[in-house]
Parts: C-alpha cells; structure tokens; sequence
C-alpha cells in the first residue's frame, strides 16, 4: 500500500471510530479493521490472536497478541487513562502497561513481546521492550494519517510476501532448468568449458529479459516475447544475438534504419549485454515454446525475491560443482541471523528513536542524517556465491532508507527527484569475491534485480517517475580465488565497515590438493611460515584468518556462518590460536551449533554456527542458543562464556589418574577380522585354529552388542600357525594388502603380517568408551570389558578402571565436557582421549564422595541389568531408554556434581549449575590447573 493510499484509509478509519470505544464489544473489531484497512494485512483474523490464556495466580486472558512480530496488546476502553492504575481482581492496582508487563513475565521466553501498546480506542501508547524504562511514544487516533508509519512495527515486514516471494521464486528455478537442460542439449560440445561459460552468460541474459519486460522495463509486459514470437526456431538464435546487440548500444549510437521491432527496446549497459561472440545454439521448436509460453508469457517474474532466486538459480550448476566448492545456499532467515545483530538492528532502532522525536523539523533532520549514514556503510562477502548476502543486505538498507525518505518527505509529490539525488544507498557500496563466474553474473543479475523492485518502493513514496535503465556499471564482485587474492585489491578496508557470507564448508578430507595449497598459504605467521596443525583446518577457516588479518587496526566487524567444525576438537587451537595471538580478535556474538537450511532445490542441511568478530571487540556481547539471546561479558571460542582458553592435545592426563588410549588397529584390509559366520566356518574346519580366535569389537559392534571376532597371532608359534592353512591365507592377503599400501609406514607393517597394525592390548579389564557416538544420545554409551575382549581402534579403553573412573566419565558432567571440546564425525561425538579425557579436570575428592560415586556408578550397571536383551544402542536411545536406567543415570549426575561443587544459590535456595555455568566451572578448573 502506498502513502497516499494509506493517509486515505487512515482517515477512513478515524471517522469509523469516532466516539466509538466499548473494550469488551470494539476490542477485536477495532484491532482487525486497523490492520486490514490501514495496514493492508491480509486475513487480518489469522494474524492476530484475542483472548491468548495467561496463567498468574488465576487465569487471566491478553487482550490481543501478534506472533510475527512479537506485539502484545492491553485494550481499555474509550473512557479509561492509560496512565492511571486499575483494581484488578486480586485487589491490586496496576496501569495498563503494567499490567502487560505482569502478563509477558508469565509467558514462554519464545512469546515475550518486543512491544507492548496499551490502547483506549482515542491513543495508542507504544513501549519498546528493548527500552523497558523509557517513555511511551504517544500516537493520537486523530494523528494516525500522519503518523501511521510510526505503527509499521505492527507488520511482519521482513516476511512479508515472503512465502509468495518463495514459491514463485522455485518456479523460476525450475523454469531456468529446463531451459538449461533443453539448451545443453543444442551444443556441439556441451563439456567444453567455453561452452559452458557461454550457457551460462546466455541463461543470465534470458532472465534479465524475462524479468526486464514484466517489470515495465523494456516498455510493456510482453516487449520481449512479441519481439522473439514473430521467429521460427531456425531464426531465433539470429533474433537474440540482435537484440543482445542493440541492449548494448546506446540509443544514439544505434543504426538510424533499425526495424522498429528492435529500435524500439531502451539500452541497458551495465556490462549485461557487453560480452560480445558468446556461443548461442539452435533453437528446437520445444525450447522456442518453453521460452515463449512457459518462462515468458505464462510467468510473472516481477515478484521474484532476488535473494532466494539467487540461490535457486545456482541450481543449474552441477551439484558435483557446488560439492567440490563446499557451497552451501543460504535462506532469507538465516542470513538475518547474520546481519541483525551485526548491523541491522541498531540501524533499525536508531530508525525507531528518530520516529520519536515530536518535533517535526527534528525528525526530518535527523531522517536525512540516518540516510546519509546508510549510504556511507559499505560492505564485503569474500565468497559471496549468487549474492544472496549482498542482496539481502541491500534490501534492508533500502527499506531503511525508504522509511527515512518518508519521514523528510511526507506526502509531498516530488518530480525532481534526479536534482535531489533522492536515493543515496547504490549498488557500488557492496563488493564480492566468488570464484565461480556464472555464480558471478547471477550475483549482479540479483543485485539489479533487488535495485530494480527498490526504487518501484520509493516511487510510491516519492509518486514520480524515475528511470531504472541504463544500469549502471557495476564491477565490485571479482571472479577470483578469496584465499589467494588480496582483498584490500578488491575493497578499500579503510572505506569497508563489515565483512559477511557463507564461505565454502569443507572439511580437511574434502578438500583438494589446490584448496590444502590455499590453505596453508593463507595460515602463515609473521615470518612467513605455515602453522603446523593449518593442513587440516575445516576450510572456512582461511577466510577467518584473512578477515582477522584485514581487520587488524580498523574498526571492521565481521560475522561468518561457518561449520560448527571449527569450535569443536583440534580445530579450535588451529584455527583460533593465531587470530587471538597475533590479531588480538574478540568474539562480539555467536549462535551455537543449529542446522543450517536453504531455500535451494537440494535443501543442503549442514550443522552451523555464526560467529561475529572484531579486533576492536563490542561492550553488548551476545550468545544465541534455541532461539534465546543470552548477555554475557565475553565469548571463547568454544561459544561459551568465559576467557579465551585452548583445550590442546595433551599426551598424559592433566591429573594423576589412569591413562586412557585407543584400541588395536588391524590395517588389514579386513583380513584379521571375522563375523560370527566366518568364525564358526573356520572353527569347523580347522578346529585347532580356536586358540588364535578373540572377540572383537569395533565401536557400532560396541553399541550394538553385535559379535565381532579377530585373528590374534600375538606370541603364536610358527609351528602352530603351519597346521592352520586358512589362517595362513589370509596372513598372506595382509601381507599384499599392506604391500600396496601409499604409506611407507604400512608397506613396513607388511614385515609382521600376523599382527596387527598397532597392538594395545589390556592386561586387565577395563572400562570401553565409543570414539564416535549418536548426538542424540544425552550420554555415551560406556561399559566394562573382559581384557580377553579386543577393542579395536574405534573404542577407547580405560585398562584397571574402576566404578569410580566409571561414574565420573559417564556423569552429565564428564558429557558436558565433552561435548563443549570433543571434536565431531559429521554432527556425532568424537570422543579422543588426547583431547577430551587428558584434559578432564579431575579434582580430590574425599574418600566419602568416591564411594558414593561408585555406588551410584553400579546401579547404573545394575539398571542395565534388568534388560539383558536390550544393547547399548537401545537403553541409551533417548525414546526407549528405561526409567530404572534413566534414574540411576540422575542420581549419578547429582553425585558427581555435589562432589563438583555445580551449584548456585537462588533466591536464598541452593540449585543444580546449568550444563552452559557446569561447563564455564569445568575451564575454570581445568586453567588452575594447567598453569
């Protein structure tokens, strides 16, 4: 809805409800009326919920409340003061807005609005929770034409359209794949590389035009389709590259004697059309018909978001192409998890005071200000892919700058908007890095198409004409490799204020040779020299280092999504050690680990995190878990609260307890080891082999109890092992297989073929650990094992533990440890004793605490007892774990978090620390005792 129109629907409104105000028969039809008729919302019934239950001390109902954008609504009637306070029906006397706050104190942490606004029909009063001691901002019902804007916070305007934006946006994807596919089909050489940069230029520029003549652009709604329906297919390769020529001449340059099907179209620049010779194929009567009907005529492309159209365009590369880049497609959601905090919503609040202020000359000078501060912001996505960061970034900056416009303007018809300059936020204040240039030209493609939709918004402020084409040259995303280029080549960092995207996921085995290159070419030192442990760092850690290193003296700020690889494990030393030692980076605000989805056709779903960072470091820091943003005075890499501190590999146990190592390692490439039906094949035939044959377990066998069995040559007699041919055999495939091993440290192996790789074998029994556990499990599964068992090297084993070692390990505690600075397989625990069980704090207990923590321990094992049919994989899965196991497993964790010390006082009463607060305990313990 535009100004005017909503200044004339306002006034409508106003005189609907004058002298009208009855709270408990105009409440919900005052409410509706004002969000359909003034606000424009659709559905208005199913926007906004009346009479929500509120349990205090009785059951009390909130007047009105809107979930999407968090607004809680106290409705008085028409004869009330919102400032005086009313008996309520416990006999205290609260004001409306108190009465609010009682109401948002008593809800879920999800539903507690953002405002409140208390209403008597005659004014509105507006709280901002995120200023709950300021003044309410006042809006009188009579002033509503004029100061309806100060309303707007009512509409979800981020979403707004977004699902219809969403579902057209697929449709054009799927229309662009078919197009691609049919296309592809047409040339010569379709695995040619110029080729397919050629596709992909002529992809790009059909969906310029597309998009070009449904917005009015090209001079009517079908410009483009009535120029190509007058073709056959044999002509119509001729009649694009003639039109691709004359949207890159400019009009006075153009042949005087042009047919007017061609002169007719305006010129575009901007380097869209300037690519000249691209490889353009024949036409088949099917495609002409796609192109024609299905993408043209029969679709509207002017309500495509670019932002997720972006993505969805990429869609036509090949996903081997987008794997082996590590690209993930980023949804309109989570980009805001990235930019709100960093930037937006202080812009948005800065709006919001401005909307304040009563004086109208005061307003419109500072509007003008915020404008010109939007239009100094500049900003770098150094692996930007389609642009979706950029452009979602410059759609919330012009919707800043729009409502800013508003406020300085008014309702005032402006027709010499060039003179004014009137839009100051431009595409040449965002810059990109992508490596891929098809994902280069979709970028700028989306950019344009963002700007275009844009100005259409502030031509309804402004109610003048302003001329979109030509575009102007736009060369700030660079096809290039971001870890080996410069990026001060690219963007000023003296001009640049943040650094966002998404750069590539991929971890140290996905990547290629080029990329571990690039990688140890970035982490070097300041001699030059590359870190030791960088080889193996996740990917993205390359652009944290080069950010880190650009930021260094400036007041940049940074936020990437990255895999949550990077706070876990090893990694987190590798990759944080060198940019908090060398660039003294501060982390502002982080989201901890949540799954990342796309608006893409393959929905890639990965485990992520968001991490915000600077070298100047913010005073307000910020971590975000399940959707609850938590204040904290400083972040560590390991996204908990607390100093900077690096679990690192440690050999021994920080404390004097039992050394923990991992089992024997076969590499044998399956020959040592036996299912149960290969153990009993053998056994029959060669029954004197029995002596020779151990149990095995491997992790998965480990969980779910599955028998498992292995060759165990270790002191066998020569002798012996000659009577038993079949055992000889596969001594001999160990022997080949270790024989045409790459590494030279298994090809020496193949000198002692009956044994295994690595032998650790436990003279005693001992407790087993699974390096690799379910996420989903709250503990990892963890028993005694007979010394005449034999882990493999997928279990970790504790040799002489007893019930002790036992419920400590297995006690939420030790788990909360673990999962803060075990690294992960996937979105699994990888348990490692070098990282997690050395550097476990152990501290003295008295020898009463032990023995309750034995005792504990064992009914554990006795409530395991009762299932003996049941695995680990099945008393452990969260759904079917058994309540005798579930309590056994509580009383242990009291034991060991009393004997901690885990616990606060609240309100004069003692409780349980949370996992976050154990975990913070658990680093300030283990720093003591580093030292």
């Amino acid at each position: 809805m535009n100004a005017r129109k909503q200044k004339k629907q306002a006034k409508d409104f106003i005189e609907r409800w004058r002298g009208r105000g009855n709270e408990r028969q105009d409440s919900q039809s005052f409410w509706l009326d004002l969000l359909g008729s003034v606000f424009g919302i659709e559905n208005p019934s199913t926007y906004i919920t009346f009479e929500d239950k509120v349990m205090l001390d009785h059951t009390s109902f909130i007047d009105g409340y809107i979930e999407k954008t968090k607004v809680l609504i106290e409705q008085k009637g028409a004869n009330k003061d919102l400032n005086k306070a009313i008996k309520q029906s416990d006999g205290t006397f609260l004001s409306p807005f108190q009465q609010a706050k009682r109401y948002s104190a008593n809800l879920p942490y999800s539903k507690r609005p953002r405002w409140i606004v208390t209403c008597n029909f005659n004014e509105f009063y507006i709280y901002d929770m995120e200023q709950p001691n300021a003044e309410a901002k006042v809006i009188k019902l009579e002033d509503l034409p004029e100061e309806s804007y100060r309303l707007e916070f009512l509409i979800d305007k981020t979403n707004e359209h977004l699902e219809r934006e969403m579902q057209i946006s697929m449709q054009a994807g799927e229309i662009v794949g078919e197009i691609y596919e049919g296309l592809l089909k047409q040339y010569k050489d379709s695995e040619n590389p110029e080729s397919l940069h050629a596709i992909n230029q002529l992809i790009v520029r059909l969906v310029f035009c597309f998009y070009a003549e449904d917005s009015g652009l090209l001079g009517h709604k079908l410009a483009f389709h009535d120029y190509l329906a007058q073709f056959p297919p044999q002509f119509f390769r001729t009649a694009l590259i003639q039109l691709f020529e004359v949207l890159d001449t400019p009009i006075s340059k153009r042949d005087p004697y042009l047919e007017e099907s061609l002169s007719s179209f305006p010129y575009v620049n901007g380097g869209m059309f300037s690519e000249k010779d691209i490889e353009i194929p024949n036409f088949t009567e099917d495609l002409r018909q796609l192109i024609l009907e299905h993408a043209s005529s029969q679709f509207d492309w002017s309500d495509i978001s670019p932002t997720i159209f972006g993505a969805v365009f990429e869609s036509t590369l090949n996903p081997e192409t987008r794997h082996s880049g590590g690209m993930h497609y980023t949804s309109i959601e989570n980009i805001h998890k990235v930019i709100d905090p960093l930037f937006l919503d202080d812009l948005k609040d800065e709006l919001n005071a401005i909307k304040g202020f009563k004086q109208k000359s005061t307003v419109e000078q500072k509007a003008k200000q915020f404008q010109t501060k939007l239009a100094s912001l500049t900003f770098f996505d150094p692996a930007c892919g389609s642009g979706n960061f950029l452009t979602e970034t410059y759609i919330s900056l012009r919707r800043l700058e729009n409502e800013a416009i508003k406020l300085y303007l008014g309702d005032s018809v402006r027709l010499d908007v060039e003179e004014l300059d009137l839009v100051k936020v431009k595409l040449n204040q965002f810059y990109g890095i992508e490596i891929n240039d098809f994902a280069v030209s979709v970028a700028k493609t989306a950019l344009w198409i963002a700007e275009s939709q844009m100005l259409e918004a502030t031509k309804e402020i402004v109610y003048a004409e302003i001329d979109f084409l030509p575009l102007k040259s736009y060369t700030n995303i660079v096809n290039a490799n971001a870890l080996t280029t410069d990026w001060e080549t690219v963007v000023d960092k003296d001009k640049l204020s943040y650094i966002i995207g998404n750069p590539p996921f991929l971890g140290y085995t996905q990547q290629t040779s080029e990329q571990k290159s690039a990688m140890k070419s970035v982490y070097v030192d300041e001699k030059g020299k590359t870190y030791k442990t960088a080889g193996k760092n996740d990917f993205v850690s390359g652009w944290y280092f080069k950010a880190s290193e650009l930021m260094l003296g400036t007041i940049i700020r940074t936020a990437f999504v990255s895999t949550n690889s990077i706070t876990q494990g090893e990694q987190v030393s590798s990759v944080w050690k060198p940019l908090v030692e060398r660039f003294s980076i501060q982390i502002d605000f982080a989201y901890r680990t949540f799954n990342w989805t796309s608006e893409a056709k393959d929905n890639a779903a990965v485990h992520c995190v968001i991490i915000s960072f600077s070298h100047i470091g913010t005073t307000d820091k910020y971590i975000f878990d399940n959707d609850q943003r938590i204040p904290v005075s400083k972040i560590n890499p390991y996204l908990i609260e607390g100093d900077v501190i690096f679990v690192e590999n440690r050999r021994k146990p920080l404390a004097s307890v039992s050394e923990m190592f991992r089992g024997s390692q076969p590499t044998d490439g399956g020959n040592l080891i036996l299912s149960e039906e290969e153990k009993d094949r053998l056994l029959e035939k060669e029954p004197q082999a029995e002596k020779f044959i151990r149990p095995f377990l491997m992790g998965a066998d480990f969980i779910k109890r599955r028998p498992r069995y292995c060759i165990w040559l270790v002191d066998a007699q020569p002798s012996e092992l000659r009577k038993c041919p079949m055992i000889l055999e596969r001594v001999k495939k160990v022997k080949e297989f270790r024989e045409s091993s790459r590494k030279a440290a298994t090809r020496k192996k193949a000198e002692t073929p009956t044994l295994f790789d690595e032998i650790k074998d436990s003279k005693s029994d001992y407790i087993a650990i699974p390096k690799t556990s379910s996420q989903t499990r709250r503990y990892i599964p963890i028993d005694f094992l007979s010394k005449n068992i034999i882990a493999g090297d997928a279990i970790r084993i504790l040799p002489g533990a007893n019930l002790f070692y036992f419920g400590v390990i297995t006690s939420n505690v030790h788990m909360a440890w673990m999962r803060t600075v075990a690294g992960r397989m996937k979105s699994d625990y990888s348990y490692s004793n070098t990282i997690v069980y050395n550097n476990f704090p152990w501290i003295s207990l008295t020898k009463e605490q032990e023995e309750k923590i034995s005792q504990t321990a064992q009914a554990i094992l006795d409530a395991r007892a009762l299932y003996p049919d049941s695995s680990l994989a099945d008393l452990y899965d969260e759904l079917t774990m058994p309540p005798e196991l579930r309590k056994a497993h509580q009383a242990n964790d009291k034991a060991v978090m009393q004997a901690y010390g885990m616990t606060k006082e609240v309100d004069g009463k003692k409780t349980w620390l949370t996992e976050s607060e154990t975990v913070a305990r658990l680093f300030e313990m283990y720093e003591a005792l580093a030292k």
